[in-house]
């Protein structure tokens, strides 16, 4: 079946300048055209398109761009590590995000301190324990949102457990897009032991990483559906 694209726009509520912004990404097949210039679009573009708009709200537009110029190249493989590797990264958020809630919800956050372990840790300690990046923990310190001491003698960062705590919720508040200026209070207010704002702030963010667990599984419905237009995948298993 042929389609005009303000048939397209009207059925999935969005512009024909979006229909050809996709164009110009090149994440659709280039639509024939007719005597008079007017785009056609088929049923394997309206399958292109709202795969598109339902993987935008799970997977961010970068990545879903992405996985579409695969499945045009017909890489299949290709495509769905990119997906599985998104949805691998979100439930490590959601992991840090219950241990971060854990944290919050214990009475004093100076008892959370592990019996056994060192009192200082170097940056690459604390960024293999919280699975954050050094050069994150490095920016964060730039933006003030924590502060390490100095060793005297090697001037290198020294963490205490307390750093660690404040790098995951730290990363738990960033990956549910707060501000750094949102999260600087935070933090201001856990220094004076007074958590309840972070208890309330990592809960939405458990919310949101919900949220986008359920638009992730949206996005890969459609995505499916698109490869079985295509007839690139087995759709017997």
């Amino acid at each position: 079946m042929n389609y005009k694209p303000i048939e397209i726009a009207r059925a999935l509520q969005i512009s024909t300048n979006s229909l050809r912004n996709y164009e110009n990404w090149g994440i659709v097949p280039p639509p024939e055209r007719m005597a008079n210039g007017y785009r056609i679009y088929t049923d394997v573009h309206l399958a292109y398109f709202k795969c598109i708009r339902a993987m935008f709200p799970g997977y961010g537009v970068e990545l879903t761009k992405k996985v579409m110029i695969h499945l045009q190249k017909e890489e299949l493989a290709d495509a769905l590590w990119l997906v599985n590797q998104a949805q691998s990264k979100l439930h490590n958020d959601k992991v840090m995000a219950d241990k971060t809630i854990k944290i919050l919800e214990t009475d004093s956050l100076e008892d959370m301190d592990v019996r056994g372990k060192p009192k200082w840790m170097t940056i690459g300690e604390v960024s293999n324990e919280t699975s954050v990046p050094s050069s994150a923990i490095r920016h964060w310190e730039k933006e003030g949102l924590i502060t390490p001491s100095r060793d005297k003698e090697s001037g290198y960062r020294i963490y205490k457990r307390s750093h660690i705590r404040q790098i995951m919720i730290i990363r738990t508040l960033r990956t549910a897009v707060y501000s750094l200026d949102i999260i600087k209070e935070i933090i201001k207010e856990l220094d004076h032991n007074n958590i309840e704002q972070a208890r309330r702030i990592a809960r939405n963010s458990i919310t949101y990483l919900n949220k986008i667990n359920q638009n992730q599984l949206k996005g890969a419905y459609f995505l499916y559906r698109l490869c079985e237009q295509l007839k690139i995948i087995d759709s017997n298993g």
